[in-house]
């Protein structure tokens, strides 16, 4: 495994000195360092991070406000100077935090934090597949609390997307499913003629939609919006279906 990473740090020592030890791990590329959260904002959608060494204490955008603003497709190690700012690294969803001066072997168990999780989603990913039976899918396994388990797609109500994890709700379970997995990559592994996407957190089972109140698909005390992106796809199949 290969992952790219970016340094943002206004600190010329601290920024050299984690670019060292960038260039000294095998399993990471330097795509880029920053001495400032405004210059990476410009910069990292073209040349887009696995994982990001984000300074906290920076002036006019500091790390913790820039991390709400990264792709959700990139895990985040805080460093800086105070230990106080802890707390409010993992509120973020933080993979690390480190205390400088940083070690390089601080650094590495970072690092092997890192890519245990991008290991773990990988694994999770490459175990949802289809199973099909002439062409008519069945189901669906997915990797959940380190086990595949088979879902029935008749099963499926609505898949719920989190930041970094999917809940799947199915018919006569009280609570859904949870797997390390993407929105998007699930969205690719269900057949696109069964399931439709309502809404950048939601995917639903179309034969399932038994009611829409006010512009939101009903499943029983659950409201599912639908976003103004998807509101034409979502009318256009009901309009196939109504007499």
């Amino acid at each position: 495994m290969n992952l790219r990473c970016a340094i943002i740090d206004d600190e010329p020592l601290a920024l050299g000195l984690l670019e060292s030890y960038v260039k000294k791990t095998p399993v990471l590329t330097l795509c880029g360092t920053y001495s400032s959260a405004v210059q990476a904002m410009k910069s990292l959608p073209e040349h887009p991070a696995d994982l990001l060494f984000l300074d906290i204490q920076m002036p006019e955008l500091n790390g913790l406000e820039f991390s709400r603003m990264v792709s959700e497709n990139t895990r985040i190690v805080f460093t800086t100077a105070f230990n106080q700012y802890a707390i409010d690294g993992y509120r973020v969803n933080a993979l690390d935090y480190l205390l400088k001066p940083i070690s390089y072997a601080d650094f590495m168990e970072a690092v092997n934090k890192a890519v245990h999780w991008f290991e773990l989603q990988q694994k999770a990913e490459s175990h949802i597949f289809r199973q099909s039976e002439g062409n008519a899918e069945k189901y669906i396994y997915v990797k959940s609390d380190y086990k595949l388990i088979q879902i029935e797609l008749d099963k499926i109500l609505y898949i719920e997307g989190l930041k970094d994890y999917i809940k799947i709700h199915l018919e006569g379970m009280e609570k859904p499913i949870l797997s390390l997995i993407s929105m998007r990559a699930m969205e690719e592994k269900l057949p696109a003629n069964r399931f439709i996407r309502v809404h950048r957190s939601f995917i639903v089972q179309k034969q399932k939609i038994k009611i829409i109140d006010k512009g939101r698909i009903v499943f029983g005390k659950d409201y599912i919006p639908v976003s103004d992106s998807y509101k034409q796809e979502l009318q256009n199949y009901v309009n196939e279906h109504i007499v």
